[in-house]
């Protein structure tokens, strides 16, 4: 009855309640999993002995960096890597995905991407779409890739490009595609046929999304080399910046000359606000990371139960922290979005518009009533103005706020 006082009808209100019984299975399975990897974080930080001084801030060239040298370490750990590369000065996922390509990469190399072609943003990085300005085709590495079928890799058309690849690219989650995200299980299978033809390819994951939604990252799945946002999963919605690179030394190293300069690498970089939120950042990533999944089922469930196509099923297993909702109309993207924005902690009076953005095609509207702007692992919503109008819902830092927006959602979607 709590959610009565918000204007939310008696139906939806017992619709709420049989929804929360009907994925009460799913949620646990979430929790068990967080279970596993909050202890494995609190392994690594006792293993790595974090202390307080690790936590303040560096000047300057940041020579010497205690604090963000140690969490490299940390962070490494956490995901079963060799080495890592963690920063504020990493902009974005795509940022990180962008500094681990040229740094992976050189002039007659070959990319091709395993899981059809990387979401709009990551485009003019390859070259396929943009303005020219320093794509890897123009350095002189080529690209091919193998289309999806069906939402599912391609396995014998994998195997029949890997012989050509010098780094095989595989996206886990799903950019503005109403596929399922890729557990790790199918990235195995993907790094097995490639390795089966192809043993000196380097496997590079695209991990935005999918940090800590398993007990093991993709790196224990045959990835040489991994690449996110640290406002999303890992920063536990408190990072206020940054991405990470994590996955074999010499790779790491590699991506670390790229992101400063050759020749000072990792040790260049300061960190003037310090460490300490990027630390509890990701101490309190297995939980908030259980949270947003969590919304994610619930989203699913309640949308399904009233005639929307979600992916995945909340019965399905949960590979990153997003849900596409088919909302059939434009009308109904914006009434999603806008009641996403409305019911958010921060800017819940603002209006989301559709307008362009850089690195799309068509117009995007996004709901994002966020602390850290962007931050996809705080509940936001967000989709391209084109049919069939899917809305792609993301994190949820509470499931009781998150509820909330969504019934609000659900009301006038449904009427």
């Amino acid at each position: 009855m709590m959610f009565e006082r918000y204007g939310i009808p008696e139906e939806f209100c017992d619709l709420d309640r049989r929804i929360m019984e009907r994925c009460r299975k799913q949620f646990a399975e979430c929790e068990s999993i967080r279970d596993v990897v909050q202890l494995k974080v609190l392994d690594s930080f006792i293993k790595n002995r974090i202390g307080l001084q690790h936590l303040g801030q560096s000047t300057g060239y940041g020579y010497g960096d205690i604090g963000r040298d140690a969490f490299d370490r940390l962070f490494a750990d956490c995901v079963g890597a060799e080495d890592a590369l963690c920063r504020p000065h990493i902009l974005s996922g795509t940022h990180a995905l962008t500094v681990a390509l040229f740094g992976i990469l050189r002039a007659g190399d070959r990319l091709i991407a395993a899981t059809g072609r990387p979401y709009d943003t990551l485009q003019p990085v390859i070259g396929l779409t943009g303005e020219g300005y320093g794509s890897l085709m123009e350095f002189g590495v080529s690209y091919d890739e193998v289309p999806l079928v069906d939402g599912e890799p391609d396995y014998e058309a994998i195997a029949a490009k890997a012989p050509f690849a010098d780094v095989v690219h595989i996206q886990r989650s799903r950019g503005y595609e109403p596929r399922r995200a890729f557990s790790l299980a199918d990235i195995r299978r993907i790094s097995d046929t490639v390795r089966s033809v192809n043993p000196k390819a380097i496997i590079f994951v695209d991990n935005c999304y999918g940090e800590f939604t398993d007990t093991e990252e993709p790196l224990s799945a045959g990835a040489d080399l991994i690449a996110g946002s640290l406002i999303k999963n890992p920063g536990g919605a408190i990072a206020p910046t940054g991405g990470y690179i994590a996955g074999k030394h010499e790779l790491v190293e590699k991506c670390g000359h790229r992101l400063t300069s050759p020749g000072t690498g990792r040790e260049l970089g300061s960190v003037p606000g310090g460490m300490r939120d990027y630390y509890l950042g990701l101490y309190f990533a297995p939980q908030v990371t259980c949270e947003a999944k969590k919304t994610s089922i619930y989203a699913a469930a309640l949308f399904e139960e009233i005639g929307y196509k979600a992916v995945p099923s909340y019965r399905m297993p949960r590979n990153d922290i997003i849900t596409s909702i088919e909302t059939k109309s434009p009308e109904n993207l914006i009434a999603l979005c806008e009641e996403i924005q409305a019911s958010s902690p921060i800017d819940s009076f603002a209006a989301p518009v559709p307008d362009d953005m850089p690195g799309y095609d068509d117009k995007i509207i996004m709901a994002a009533g966020a602390f850290t702007q962007g931050s996809s692992i705080e509940l936001s919503c967000d989709g391209p103005m084109r049919e069939p109008y899917v809305a792609y819902l993301q994190g949820g830092i509470s499931l009781t706020a998150s509820r909330l927006a969504l019934l609000k959602a659900a009301v006038r979607m449904r009427h």
